[in-house]
């Protein structure tokens, strides 16, 4: 699938998985002593063209560690499989797996670079250089 736009059928059924985990993270169902007070957030979810393995990506709020939040979700994986299956009308419920989103990280890591001296140095140059 490297390379390969996703199909609107696999964005639709990541976004209803998403807004089913969302919900069942935010009610608190999942009972495990890692996530007790920690809100997790799920900005995206990815499903193989068989929709049959869906990768949601997971990042704790409030300083949680998210490394120790997605180990919790890949141990209760079972359970939240189930709790997706009732409210998402598919044939089959896709396993889950579960990853730390990162991509806060590297969108604050470009807009430093792009504030950086060197950069804006260069993008004044450019811009001078146009007129």
């Amino acid at each position: 699938m490297a390379g390969k736009a996703p199909s609107q059928r696999q964005l639709r059924v990541g976004e209803l998985v998403r807004h089913a985990l969302a919900e069942i993270l935010s009610r608190g169902e999942v009972r495990d002593p890692e996530l007790a007070g920690v809100a997790v957030t799920v900005p995206e979810v990815r499903l193989t063209p068989d929709l049959k393995r869906a990768t949601a990506f997971v990042m704790p709020l409030g300083g949680a560690a998210p490394e120790r939040v997605a180990t919790a979700l890949e141990r209760n994986r079972r359970f939240l499989r189930g709790a997706v299956a009732r409210r998402v009308d598919l044939k089959f419920a896709p396993e889950l797996h579960f990853r730390v989103d990162t991509s806060f990280e590297r969108g604050a890591r470009i807009d430093a670079l792009l504030s950086s001296p060197e950069v804006q140095r260069d993008l004044r140059t450019r811009t001078n250089e146009g007129e």
